[in-house]
């Protein structure tokens, strides 16, 4: 139920945002949703996509600097307080949210949240245990698809 989710630096200038974009659209690799996070010198890119293991050799082949990392995505109802009820769960679990970035899915009235935590697995547990849907690679694509 953990996504893979690849984070690249990126210098803070401009087309620096195309180049790994373009090699994964070479590569027909689809990416399904991204954060960037900046500051003055640079930013953080973060992505999931199709086949994360083949997105990330090939980002390596480029000479970029690849970290993949374990996400948990969950399907909410977009509405309001659809995030502020997954946030109560993490609270009464007792977990941290590191970071989160969400999107929505307006076609099926759904919202999807990405969070990252330290123990990913107990953030499934509980998510699982309150009755949320945590989405897996293919659920994902199949939603954004």
């Amino acid at each position: 139920m953990k996504l893979n989710q690849l984070s690249l630096f990126l210098e803070n200038r401009p087309g620096r945002l195309i180049e790994p974009t373009r090699l994964l659209a070479a590569e027909g690799i689809n990416v399904m949703t991204l954060c960037l996070a900046d500051t003055a010198e640079f930013g953080i890119l973060r992505l999931i996509v199709q086949n994360p293991t083949r997105a990330a050799e090939v980002l390596n082949a480029a000479g970029w600097a690849v970290n993949l990392t374990e996400v948990v995505a969950v399907e909410v109802p977009d509405q309001p307080g659809g995030l502020a009820e997954v946030l109560g769960v993490f609270e009464q679990a007792g977990l941290n949210v590191e970071y989160v970035y969400a999107f929505t899915l307006r076609r099926e009235d759904r919202a999807i949240l990405v969070f990252r935590f330290q123990e990913p697995d107990q953030a499934i547990t509980a998510l699982q245990a309150s009755g949320h849907q945590v989405l897996d690679a293919e659920r994902l694509e199949a939603l954004v698809g």
